[in-house]
């Protein structure tokens, strides 16, 4: 089984988190680690919330949420603050997320008229920019370097750099530095999705032929071991079943990662495939804005808004199974990613809007390693600057270090930061121990800003269900949420304030941890982002009190 430890080797667990999220659907009466010597263990119901707990209350590295309301929250009522997701659609009908979504006010439902003339016609809850004009969704996008070889093949595929502009040399160095990659990712794809519909067959006549052979249908890894040693002309099926149950793979598993590799030759790696095709706009056109429809809720490949909404503002009121950060916190849909890689476009417009409908904070998770046109998000970031807006990006799923490789969008131009108002988040664990930082999570001395519980985490899904999810995705809300507390109870304070609140607020742990994707080596906590910290409401409400009382005087 020589491809079957190849495949092993391609760190596909980053590619599908990162992509898709971790959806971990786990039944456990408890859940434990170790919190220095002592052995900690979680109910159910625990496990459910972990991410709410506190260090020195629960021996939890958790946000401090409860104990934020039970010792400073408690009796006070503070104001409403909009929180726009701009992500996947969302499904604003469950019932944990209806009563927190956004409203346009300025807006009369259903007459066909842009009432508020922002040029996006009845846009009630938010805009969908992936929208057709026939109320259709763009589902599949390319990859970010299959547009970069589309956009520059012709123009540098057999051209050296001699004569070039300062602009070409750009698009030279980008397009040479991401051909290669595009190819090889490109051939991986057709190779993974060929392994994968070939070893499902093995994998179904296998469970077949053993149960024909042995009237049995489950066995344990030392009955497999002993049919192997009898049978071994069954060795190619028993390996393909014993890694079957040593990875949690089942007939539908096996099928739903071909089906993933083949849209990745189909429309993710595919330089002929229109990913625009219906949404009656010039691309290559920033200032071709108004494109899209309101419908930002409904049925698509690539669910996640919901899973990202549900940490940050599900019902605290409702008793039901998932509480987000506040209720205090309304949340407006702005939909531009699907399967595949955001488009550039589409990023900057969605920050603008929703800078413009009075969002003042922007959850972002989600991104990508190259940006084909960063200058068009770079200029939105500063346009949310210039109207006090706090951006909140997930550091992404990678595992890797993002001061060595950019993860997009980005903060900083030649390692400098443009803005004060961006935070970059990584995924924290519930181990206080050497897997506290996510294996999967990137990370950064410079880039990464703060850590945050995203590693399981119980979440919305949607149709009103529910489920466990993983990612820097997961971790981002919980950020925006802080962020969200302290601005609704503190309104005073500037996106900059909150920034530097939230940073030096968090509890810093120092111990050591293993680093993602290296194998053997580990690093102090501390040393895995600018703050060296996992963030926490509790104390950045008591800052941001004290910073406030401050301005006042």
């Amino acid at each position: 089984m020589k491809n079957l430890n190849v495949f092993l080797k391609c760190n596909l667990l980053f590619v599908l988190i990162s992509l898709y999220g971790c959806s971990c659907q786990r039944n456990l009466s408890y859940i434990s680690y170790k919190s220095g010597k002592k052995k900690i263990k979680l109910t159910e119901n625990e496990y459910k919330n972990w991410q709410h707990k506190d260090i020195q209350l629960d021996t939890i590295p958790g946000i401090s949420l409860d104990r934020a309301y039970s010792e400073i929250l408690r009796g006070k009522k503070g104001k409403e603050v909009v929180v726009a997701v701009i992500d996947t659609k969302l499904d604003i009908h469950h019932d944990e997320l209806k009563d927190n979504i956004w409203t346009n006010k300025k807006e009369i439902p259903s007459n066909g008229i842009d009432d508020d003339k922002n040029g996006y016609i009845d846009d009630i809850n938010g805009w969908n920019f992936l929208g057709t004009l026939q109320g259709k969704d763009i589902l599949y996008q390319n990859s970010e370097i299959t547009r970069i070889v589309r956009a520059y093949k012709d123009k540098y595929e057999n051209k050296d750099k001699n004569g070039l502009s300062e602009k070409q040399l750009e698009e030279y160095k980008m397009y040479k530095r991401v051909r290669g990659i595009y190819y090889s990712e490109a051939k991986k794809a057709k190779a993974n999705m060929k392994y994968f519909d070939s070893i499902s067959i093995v994998y179904v006549k296998a469970k077949q032929e053993l149960k024909e052979r042995f009237n049995k249908e489950k066995y344990m890894p030392d009955e497999l071991d002993s049919i192997q040693k009898l049978n071994p002309e069954l060795e190619g099926m028993i390996k393909v079943l014993k890694y079957a149950q040593r990875n949690n793979f089942t007939e539908d598993k096996f099928k739903r990662y071909y089906k993933y590799y083949k849209n990745l030759i189909t429309y993710g790696y595919n330089v002929s495939y229109n990913e625009r095709e219906g949404l009656n706009e010039n691309s290559e056109d920033i200032e071709d804005s108004i494109y899209g429809n309101n419908i930002v809720f409904g049925d698509v490949p690539f669910q996640h808004s919901t899973s990202v909404s549900g940490l940050l503002a599900a019902s605290r009121a409702n008793n039901l199974e998932v509480k987000g950060v506040s209720d205090n916190i309304k949340i407006l849909p702005v939909v531009m990613v699907a399967t595949g890689d955001e488009y550039d476009k589409d990023v900057a417009l969605a920050i603008r809007y929703a800078v413009d409908n009075g969002a003042k904070i922007i959850n972002m998770s989600w991104g990508k390693r190259f940006s084909l046109h960063s200058d068009w998000v770079i200029d939105a970031v500063k346009y949310a600057k210039e109207n006090d807006v706090l951006l909140i990006h997930g550091a992404g799923n990678e595992a890797t270090n993002t001061d060595e490789e950019d993860f997009y969008p980005i903060d900083n131009v030649a390692g400098k930061e443009f803005v004060d108002n961006f935070i970059v988040v990584g995924a924290s664990s519930y181990s206080l121990d050497k897997n506290l930082i996510a294996r999967f999570s990137n990370y950064g001395k410079e880039n990464v800003d703060v850590f945050a519980p995203g590693n399981y985490l119980y979440t919305t899904d949607v149709n009103n269900k529910f489920k466990y999810n993983s990612g820097t995705s997961l971790a981002t809300p919980l950020v925006s949420g802080v962020a969200g507390l302290i601005f609704s109870y503190y309104p005073d304070l500037t996106s900059a304030e909150v920034k530097n609140i939230i940073l030096n607020s968090g509890v810093e742990y120092s111990i050591m941890v293993k680093v993602p994707r290296e194998k053997g080596k580990e690093m102090p906590f501390n040393q895995m982002s600018k703050s060296g910290k996992i963030i926490n409401a509790f104390n950045a409400l008591k800052l941001a009190g004290e910073v406030s009382k401050k301005k006042r005087h």
